[in-house]
């Protein structure tokens, strides 16, 4: 029985049993929080940098015109718009938003080239109309154009369903050999 007894002495208390489910309560809904906000907080982050960005990129269109030489093939395919064979003093800029997406042009081709352009994106001569601008002031305003008095312009438009681009052709026609062509070719989703 001595024996018994000091076993018992000896042997260690034992500790109430943690309270699991009490203690740990608020963690599940930090959890199913964490879950959720992370998620949002990111992809509201995205879109306004998505969003600011356009805006950057049309300042900095402005600040700088627009870039010299052709557009990509990709760029020309998406868009549906070539540049007239031969032609000089080639330009571009391209713009992306939710709304729209446009793709800026001008070049430099000859009377020669121009009609085979124009047939190339279903447009002909009699499409256009003497002194009508059909790129408007907050569209050439990105790219620093200005179709001012004094000019001999002309211009059409081919108006598209959606998914495929709309364009807007302005031609400065001051010397009939050599007209300049402005063009903005605008895709909606």
């Amino acid at each position: 029985m001595t024996v018994e007894h000091t076993e018992r002495e000896t042997a260690p208390e034992e500790a109430p049993a943690p309270a699991g489910p009490k203690r740990r309560r608020w963690l599940k809904p930090v959890i199913v929080f964490l879950l959720i906000a992370i998620p949002a907080g990111y992809l509201y982050i995205s879109a306004m940098q998505s969003r600011n960005g356009s805006g950057t990129k049309q300042e900095q269109a402005a600040a700088t015109g627009l870039e010299e030489g052709w557009p990509s093939r990709l760029q020309r395919r998406i868009y549906e718009v070539t540049v007239a064979p031969y032609a000089e003093d080639v330009a571009h800029f391209e713009t992306n938003s939710w709304k729209s997406s446009s793709l800026y042009l001008q070049f430099t081709t000859t009377r020669d080239r121009l009609g085979p352009w124009l047939a190339e994106h279903g447009l002909s001569p009699s499409d256009f109309e003497d002194g009508d601008i059909t790129i408007d002031e907050d569209e050439a305003a990105q790219v620093g154009w200005r179709f001012g008095e004094g000019h001999h312009w002309t211009g059409a438009v081919r108006e598209e369903d959606k998914p495929k681009p709309s364009l807007e052709v302005v031609v400065n026609l001051d010397d009939p050999n050599r007209p300049r062509v402005f063009v903005v070719s605008t895709t909606t989703p």
